[in-house]
């Protein structure tokens, strides 16, 4: 279980995208604010592609677009870098499930 305060970090091999401030540890979905780096422009329309994806319940083509987040980005704990992560961006606002 995650501290309340714990800080995640989305990285682009050793480029910090951006960083998750959690604020609502929940499970299974972390949730938190989202504070992009000047980097996290050239993933953004990943992102707002899985929403919008999400938003028409077009889930057939979600797995294709999220292979392009999930080959580019890592996402790593307080503790360090997680195996497997399901993230969603929208805005100010991440959650995000994960696995070691």
């Amino acid at each position: 279980m995650t501290d309340h305060h714990d800080e995640w970090r989305l990285l682009s091999g050793s480029t910090l995208v951006g960083t998750i401030l959690v604020d609502d540890p929940g499970m299974p979905w972390q949730r938190g604010h989202f504070s992009p780096e000047p980097a996290f422009s050239r993933f953004k329309p990943w992102f707002d592609e899985i929403n919008a994806l999400v938003d028409a319940q077009e889930l057939e083509r979600f797995d294709d677009v999220y292979n392009l987040i999930e080959g580019a980005l890592t996402l790593e704990s307080p503790s360090g870098p997680v195996g497997e992560f399901l993230l969603h961006i929208d805005q100010e606002r991440a959650w995000f499930r994960w696995n070691r």
